[in-house]
């Protein structure tokens, strides 16, 4: 992109920054949010709050809170953005907007799992004859179809407190006899895992999770103290199934744009071959 092209969009992005403050702040009164109004009601030529009342809300200059809503460039912290957002009484898509204009990473909602869960199993029911699971944050099953059971493992037959995509990749000596390149997967599992625990630094399940998991695996331990972080990238693992012998299936990764904070993985076979195997798992003799 051209210097000035840039230039451009910058500037459009404050102006529509500013557009967005000025209508937030609006739509607020001063008993909305605690404040006792300064004069009459009747005699407030603003319209909603004042953008005083806004800096005394958020905490930053009365200037340099005029000078953001003028689209004037101004840096603004993580920390600022937020406070607006409190002061104005954002809800989450507002606030993930205020965010995205101010050019910072949007924050990712927890998802409430327990009201999500009838949604996500017809989700993953629907991508049948093949293998799809849901995890969470701390990549804990969700939900999983009947081919994901007879394919891989069942993740119900783990203990509760173990429900979960790394005490399978690095507690169950199934998951090692059964995977080709088990190495190779689990440590790209940990990578995406380590980085997921580095997004979220006041979760204090994770610290827990790893002191586990270090106690458990060697290899996990030896591995997680090299500090790996690598994202997801296209894949195909090799699964050695005891009726219907190896098949080599590729990795796919979605987030429900309702629930960013969750993952669905399907595995798709990769030649017909296999994908008539796979079949034969889930869909009645004959068929």
């Amino acid at each position: 992109m051209a210097r000035g092209d840039r230039e451009q969009g910058q500037a459009a992005r404050r102006d529509e920054l500013a557009a967005f403050l000025r209508a937030r702040r609006a739509q607020l009164r001063p008993a909305d949010v605690g404040l006792t109004p300064h004069g009459e009601p009747a005699l407030r030529r603003t319209p909603g709050l004042r953008r005083e009342e806004v800096a005394e809300l958020a905490k930053v200059s009365v200037t340099w809170y005029t000078w953001l809503e003028q689209g004037r460039t101004v840096s603004a912290s993580e920390q600022v953005i937020d406070a607006l957002a409190r002061a104005l009484r954002l809800d989450s898509d507002h606030h993930r907007h205020l965010r995205g204009l101010a050019g910072l990473t949007a924050p990712v909602p927890l998802t409430a799992v327990d009201g999500a869960v009838p949604r996500l199993q017809r989700l993953v029911d629907v991508a049948l004859p093949w293998a799809a699971s849901v995890y969470d944050l701390h990549f804990d099953y969700v939900v999983w179809n009947a081919c994901y059971t007879r394919l891989r493992h069942d993740p119900a037959a783990m203990p509760a407190d173990r429900r979960n995509l790394l005490w399978y990749l690095f507690g169950d000596p199934s998951c090692r006899t059964t995977m080709g390149g088990w190495e190779s997967a689990a440590r790209a599992v940990l990578s995406q895992f380590r980085s997921a625990v580095g997004q979220r630094p006041d979760d204090h399940r994770f610290p827990a999770m790893v002191a586990r998991l270090r106690d458990a695996s060697p290899e996990f331990r030896d591995w997680w103290d090299e500090h790996p972080i690598r994202y997801f990238r296209p894949a195909t693992i090799t699964i050695a199934h005891p009726g219907i012998g190896a098949v080599e299936l590729e990795m796919f990764q979605v987030r429900p744009v309702e629930h960013a904070d969750l993952l669905m993985v399907v595995q798709v076979p990769v030649v017909e071959a296999d994908r008539a195997k796979v079949r034969s798992l889930t869909e009645p003799a004959g068929t």
